[in-house]
């Protein structure tokens, strides 16, 4: 049956690949709840939006890449460079500290957006040198140790930590910067020209749209989120550090692909991520409820990547996987 209705048009307006991420979330609240009972109260959800708000930052600078077809490996040396620019700046500059060290998150994003369009590297190779680079400078910078924020740095960045009606103001920035990267996929030039360059490159370049600076915006955005977070755990946390965010980058990943954007571009969004976020911050805290190792964690992620990506990956895009 090929009418307007059938199985096949349905599969491919994406609403079953839509529907999947959010059906996983309730499903896993319920298998939490009953493995673990007493989970859904105000204190643990609250928790899990705690625990979500950075994660979802960094992933969502990382969907911005991802959905055009590259990535970016290295979101979490940036975070943890800027928490370092911050722990470092604060006693001296005050609130400039913010700016410095997300302009810095925003140079190295473009940097690795140039040496990826300008010298034809692939995305994970120059992603992965400019990590290098910036994990180098972390450490430079810090003497290879971590930065405590004294009492006076905290004075500055009490604010981050304070709530907002009983809400978190690390939960609203999230939720500020979702929105901002919803509507500019959404809606702006730069949002359809993403997509359009995730879809298909050479066809991009034929309607005329700038791929090269598509994707250096794209890495520059990414880059300057992997700062914001940065910043915010370094507040959260009261130091900086030139391994904060290392455990990050696996869980970032997996939250873009397990919340349904698909590795191999075109298809996805800020909200997808957003589910996906929660998806894996429900992993972390279910594990903990339920007595799993943690030191597991990474297996899990690991494991539950190779399974979003086996089912996301557009086949038809790559004629050989290597």
């Amino acid at each position: 049956m090929d009418g307007p209705y059938s199985l096949r048009n349905f599969l491919e307006a994406g609403w079953i690949h839509g529907a999947i991420p959010p059906a996983l979330l309730v499903v896993l609240v319920i298998l939490i709840e009953l493995a673990a009972p007493g989970f859904l109260t105000g204190e643990t959800l609250a928790l899990l939006l705690n625990n979500t708000a950075v994660l979802f930052i960094l992933a969502t600078g990382v969907t911005f890449v991802i959905l055009l077809g590259g990535i970016d490996l290295s979101i979490q040396s940036v975070a943890s460079l800027a928490s370092v620019i911050l722990a470092q700046l604060l006693p001296s500059v005050g609130l400039l500290a913010f700016p410095v060290a997300i302009l810095a998150g925003l140079g190295f994003g473009t940097l690795s957006g140039i040496v990826h369009v300008k010298l034809r590297v692939p995305s994970f190779v120059a992603t992965l040198a400019t990590a290098g680079i910036v994990t180098g400078m972390a450490l430079w910078i810090s003497d290879g140790r971590a930065i405590t924020i004294e009492e006076g740095g905290r004075a500055v960045t009490a604010w981050i930590n304070a709530t907002i009606l009983g809400i978190p103001v690390v939960v609203l920035l999230a939720a500020a910067v979702g929105l901002l990267s919803f509507l500019a996929l959404r809606y702006t030039r730069f949002g359809r020209q993403s997509l359009a360059v995730g879809a298909g490159e050479p066809a991009a370049w034929a309607a005329g749209i700038n791929v090269d600076r598509t994707k250096i915006v794209a890495f520059a955005v990414s880059g300057m989120l992997a700062a914001i977070a940065g910043v915010i755990l370094a507040t959260r946390l009261s130091s900086g550090s030139p391994v904060l965010a290392n455990q990050l980058l696996l869980p970032a990943i997996a939250a873009v692909i397990v919340g349904g954007t698909a590795i191999t571009g075109g298809l996805g969004g800020v909200a997808r991520t957003a589910i996906g976020a929660l998806i894996i911050s429900l992993v972390r805290i279910g594990m903990t409820f339920v007595g799993v190792n943690i030191f597991a964690e990474n297996i899990v992620f690991g494991a539950v990547l190779i399974i979003a990506v086996a089912i996301t990956i557009d086949r038809s895009k790559i004629a050989v996987i290597k």
